[in-house]
């Protein structure tokens, strides 16, 4: 079976590396899913959660918050500004950071509390 090689980094660490069968990341161009094969890929990543289905079934999910996705010879890099895996987002701390965003029309921040909640499932993407 085919598999993706995935390296996510955030400017501050390593977030997660391993095997995948398909990402999908939201791009400046729109949502895109690459699985084995795709055509080569560099884009601009937008805020949203990142979605990797892994070699033994799991599902990794982060919220990430601007960057680059490349894809080449079957290996996914997503370099991100910020980048948190959804096991690592506070629930209680996005929505008070959402209520703050929104009562200060801060739009920038009201979009990463809504990516940090839909990536741990809080809120529909």
């Amino acid at each position: 079976m085919a598999e993706l090689h995935v390296e996510l980094v955030a400017a501050d660490r390593k977030v997660w590396s391993g095997a995948a069968t398909i990402v999908v990341a939201r791009t400046a161009s729109g949502d895109v899913g690459i699985m084995p094969g795709h055509t080569p890929v560099l884009s601009v990543l937008e805020s949203g959660p990142v979605t990797i289905r892994t070699t033994d079934g799991g599902t990794v999910i982060a919220a990430v918050h601007g960057g680059f996705i490349s894809f080449a010879d079957n290996k996914v890099s997503l370099l991100a500004e910020i980048a948190e895996l959804a096991d690592e987002i506070d629930v209680n701390r996005a929505e008070r950071a959402l209520e703050l965003a929104k009562s200060e029309s801060d739009a920038h921040a009201e979009r990463r509390a809504e990516v940090r909640l839909v990536a741990v499932g809080r809120k529909a993407a």
